[in-house]
């Protein structure tokens, strides 16, 4: 980065191990009651600013986020979409995204209010109980995309469920 655009950058600076193009980046924007995108959990490496309303966040490879996108017009809500990804290693198949670039492996993508809005409270109920939702298994978030699809509850993801996620991920070579 140069000029304006180093200058505006926030964060940690990205590891050199890693080129800028082997992380994720999600552009964000924000214009008062007509467009709003924002990350519900996930952990950034960088944040660049773009001006006072788009700035554009940075995701390690395999880290998983949460993305959520509203927009409205003079009639009220066109949009609301949640999209909970995992970043992809570079040369990993992924998934196009809106946004987010150069897209990821989607574990969760709903559409319609009602629907984001249990998301969310499915997102509020997994970190009640302690658990940071960029640790669940991407296993449970394909379940909770599964059943909300077709209009049902998801299960609740429990402590125990997360205990034997984290074995099998240390068991795996």
């Amino acid at each position: 980065m140069t000029g304006a655009t180093a200058s505006r950058s926030h964060g940690g600076i990205a590891p050199r191990t890693l080129s800028a193009d082997a992380f994720t980046q999600v552009e964000l924007t924000h214009i008062e009651k007509r467009l709003e995108n924002w990350i519900r959990f996930g952990d950034k490496v960088r944040e660049q600013v773009l001006d006072r309303r788009r700035r554009v966040f940075f995701y390690r490879p395999g880290s998983v986020f949460a993305f959520v996108r509203w927009a409205s017009n003079d009639f009220g809500t066109i949009t609301s979409r949640i999209d909970i990804v995992r970043a992809v290693v570079p040369g990993e198949p992924f998934q196009t995204l809106p946004f987010v670039r150069p897209g990821g492996e989607i574990l969760l993508r709903i559409e319609g209010w009602p629907k984001v809005e249990r998301v969310l409270q499915h997102i509020d109920a997994v970190e009640a109980i302690g658990i940071d939702a960029t640790e669940v298994s991407p296993d449970h978030w394909r379940h909770a995309h599964n059943r909300l699809t077709v209009g049902h509850e998801p299960r609740a993801y429990t402590v125990d469920q997360h205990q034997a996620f984290l074995l099998r991920r240390r068991a795996e070579p």
